[in-house]
């Protein structure tokens, strides 16, 4: 029997290096690594956000595999672009230039490693590349030539070492390429609930938000809590790098800053991020303080700060809490951000991104007309990128608000349109949990619940700290016949605690309100209910929901005032439509309704 071979596969192959590193870590390594750094930061955001992997390199050198030339090409473009961009925003000692060699060709597989001709020529297609520039292969520009709008210059063959023929060769013009390419898809990563003023808006450019997590300072007198702080740290960056909107950069670049006095827009120029997180930690006898904030990395602006004070009894437990807590308050905080950034943008020339933050920002209005101009703005993301999956997964939703708010001239049509689109958002980024929460809201309304169940269920999965897969979990319970208000209760409690400054708090009060009503905690439910009218942004259900526990406490005036002001957003509110949209659920949430007068 012949022994088979080793793999192979095609693949484009990135090889790219630092000019004059040698030179400048003879003057100065520490400063040089500090750099070499940061611009890794940026070499490796591109490649891995246009599909790419690094596999390869040592000290300088960086050697990456794409599946897709177009990929590869636009990775290069961004981060040449980023680095350049940079580089004139520092000191010329912190400067450095990369050259990048680009080929398509057969390569070895072994493990994790690729080897043969195809990843050796792109290594020394790294030498034909001008300071800043790309040089291709024949092969590499025979696939990009006609797909993308860039300028390619013919240098002529090429001998190389230990490659038996010439090799044609091609140099981009790089002033052709438009600021910042993308990938098709590139904006997918995108997730949200939900984000912010202040970002820098020089280096955006329609992209998702960069943000730094700098290493949190020991300002204890006890040297022996370093590793709290760092641990605290290093625990954000891992949990914020679960929200696919968000691109957070990684530990090796950030903690080069540690023990420094930094400047947080010398930071935002330097990492090319919008938002930087920091914090500092105090002990003192057996209890420990935590004070953070987050700002805008263009103009240092704060834009949310916090201090927790805790006993130090389990450090470890307390490293978890901590790190869950401040994760999960500063993604609203910056979803926020972003939305009002978009917002504050002419319509008439939005990317995806924007358009998807601008749809954001009307579907929490909770108007017909505003969730109206949701939908358009996110049909026009999509128009504008088809695979923005979480484009898709905001138009679901924006469909279902019609529908639950009672907003829809066909409800069953709308729902069909939900399902296709959330359905297509998780077919897109099966990573990302904001789909799987939109596929499962949309599964609910379908009356489909074990599937709902389990789509909501892998959306808290994936990121335990999103607090609308909770309360969308809870609404289910309670939408279901039978279904179990106690750990709907529950849930709406993990809601509010890890939101508790969310856009849509009303609509967590609210349903918190509906647990306890069920629950025969009238007193309980009654707090909740008058909170939840209070909010600007109250639907209808807000309204309602008060008006049913007025009528639960036999307190008929204030049922009747509630019920009325509920009819005044939402004329056609009926015991039908109740029935309707909860059929064998929430039993006493429509009888208490009926008491207080609402008419079949």
């Amino acid at each position: 029997m012949t022994e088979s071979g080793p793999r192979r596969k095609l693949a484009a192959i990135l090889a790219a290096d630092v000019v004059n590193f040698s030179r400048m870590m003879g003057e100065n390594e520490d400063r040089t690594l500090r750099n070499l750094k940061i611009c890794r930061t940026i070499t490796d955001r591109a490649i891995q956000s246009n599909h790419g992997r690094v596999f390869g390199g040592a000290g300088d050198s960086i050697i990456a595999e794409f599946g897709s030339p177009v990929d590869a090409l636009i990775a290069a473009t961004g981060f040449q672009q980023d680095l350049e961009s940079r580089n004139r925003a520092v000191p010329l000692e912190d400067q450095m230039v990369f050259r990048v060699g680009l080929n398509l060709g057969d390569v070895i597989i072994e493990g994790d490693n690729l080897y043969g001709d195809g990843v050796n020529v792109a290594a020394r297609l790294e030498a034909f590349a001008d300071p800043g520039g790309i040089t291709l292969s024949g092969k590499f520009h025979e696939e990009v030539i006609r797909k993308l709008e860039i300028t390619f210059v013919d240098t002529g063959s090429q001998a190389m070492k230990n490659i038996v023929t010439p090799v044609p060769t091609f140099k981009v013009e790089l002033d052709s390429v438009p600021k910042i390419q993308k990938s098709p898809d590139s904006a997918s990563e995108a997730d949200t609930s939900t984000a912010t003023l202040g970002s820098a808006e020089a280096l955006k450019d329609d992209r998702p938000p960069a943000i730094a997590v700098l290493p949190f300072a020991n300002l204890s007198a006890d040297p022996e809590q370093e590793y709290f702080a760092d641990g605290v740290s290093e625990d954000i960056i891992s949990v914020i790098s679960r929200y696919h909107w968000l691109s957070v950069i990684s530990k090796n670049s950030t903690f080069v800053y540690k023990g420094e006095a930094v400047d947080i827009r010398r930071v935002g120029e330097e990492l090319q991020v919008d938002y930087v997180l920091e914090g500092s930690i105090r002990k003192a006898g057996a209890r420990v303080r935590i004070s953070t904030q987050l700002s805008a990395a263009q103009d240092g602006a704060n834009l949310w700060s916090e201090r927790y004070d805790r006993e130090l009894d389990d450090i470890f437990s307390l490293q978890d809490e901590i790190t869950e807590t401040i994760a999960a308050t500063i993604e609203p905080e910056l979803a926020r951000s972003e939305r009002r950034r978009a917002h504050r943008k002419s319509s008439t020339d939005l990317g995806a991104w924007d358009l998807f933050q601008q749809a954001q920002w009307h579907m929490y209005q909770f108007s017909k007309e505003n969730v109206e101009s949701g939908i358009t703005l996110y049909q026009r993301a999509i128009a504008a990128d088809d695979e923005f999956a979480s484009a898709h997964a905001g138009l679901a939703v924006g469909y279902l608000i019609l529908v639950g708010a009672n907003l829809s001239e066909n409800a069953d049509e709308d729902i069909d349109h939900a399902l296709e689109s959330a359905r297509r958002s998780v077919v897109l980024d099966d990573q990302d949990p904001f789909c799987h929460y939109a596929l499962g809201r949309a599964e609910a309304f379908s009356f489909n619940h074990a599937k709902a169940e389990s789509e909501l269920k892998q959306a808290i999965s994936m990121n335990p700290s999103y607090a609308h897969a909770y309360h969308g979990l809870a609404h289910l319970y309670m939408m279901t016949p039978g279904g179990d208000a106690e750990v709907a209760s529950g849930l709406m409690d993990e809601a509010i605690r890890l939101s508790p400054k969310d856009p849509l708090r009303w609509v967590f009060e609210h349903m918190k309100g509906v647990t306890l009503l069920n629950l025969n905690r009238d007193d309980e439910a009654l707090g909740w209910m008058e909170r939840a009218a209070t909010y600007p942004n109250a639907g209808f259900w807000a309204f309602s929901g008060l008006a049913a526990v007025q009528a639960a406490l036999q307190n008929s005036d204030q049922a009747a005032k509630a019920l009325s002001q509920a009819l005044e957003v939402n004329p056609n509110l009926s015991q039908r439509f109740l029935e309707d949209t909860y059929p064998g659920a929430l039993m006493r949430y429509k009888e208490c309704l009926k008491i207080a007068g609402l008419t079949e």
